[in-house]
């Protein structure tokens, strides 16, 4: 063998054996880090872990209101909603019910979207006697629990969207089957 070999093959050794040690630092294991809960002479009140600035909240949202959060008051589905029922929340509704709910559910909630006309499994309409008088919780805890073939919406629609959409489907629901009763007498008129 060459002595320009040999003399390649020891440089070559020796460039690996710099590289293996030089990682090898006991000063990473023995770095600066505060152990929870174990005294600090860095900070006045030798504390390591520091208390909670004022006005913390948990990270994303608290979730202090079960009923606005589950859709469940106590072990049963809420009767009543936990927000006001306007004309903007209904408008909310409608426009996340065309986005995460209509491609299973169909617009107008008979269960026709445009996955069931792919062939996929068909939701049971919105319109049967069961949802009509399944109170507003129910499908809010559809919406975060999942139902059946439905998977669960919690990480996509948040607690205030779940319940406009519940109110969207009530108004669904009343815009399929109203009677001429559910008419203020002053409009009714204008039906005739």
């Amino acid at each position: 063998m060459s002595s320009h070999k040999r003399s390649w093959k020891r440089q070559s050794a020796i460039a690996v054996l710099i590289v293996i040690f030089s990682a090898c630092r006991q000063d990473m294991h023995d770095q600066p880090k505060y152990i929870p809960l174990r005294q600090s002479t860095f900070f006045d009140d030798a504390r390591s872990a520091r208390p909670l600035v004022a006005g913390t909240v948990a990270r994303g949202h608290l979730h202090d209101d079960s009923l606005l959060e589950t859709g469940r008051a106590g072990n049963a589905d809420a009767e009543t909603f936990p927000l006001t029922v306007d004309a903007a929340l209904l408008a909310r509704g409608r426009e996340r019910f065309d986005i995460y709910c209509a491609p299973c559910h169909g617009r107008t909630g008979y269960g026709d979207g445009m996955i069931v006309r792919r062939g996929f499994r068909r939701p049971e309409s919105y319109h049967t006697d069961r949802l009509r008088a399944a109170p507003p919780g129910h499908f809010v805890d559809v919406m975060l629990n999942g139902f059946g073939a439905m998977a669960d919406y919690a990480d996509k629609v948040d607690a205030r969207d779940r319940w406009a959409i519940a109110a969207y489907i009530r108004a669904l629901q009343l815009s399929q089957h109203a009677t001429i009763n559910d008419v203020p007498t002053g409009d009714r008129g204008a039906l005739q």
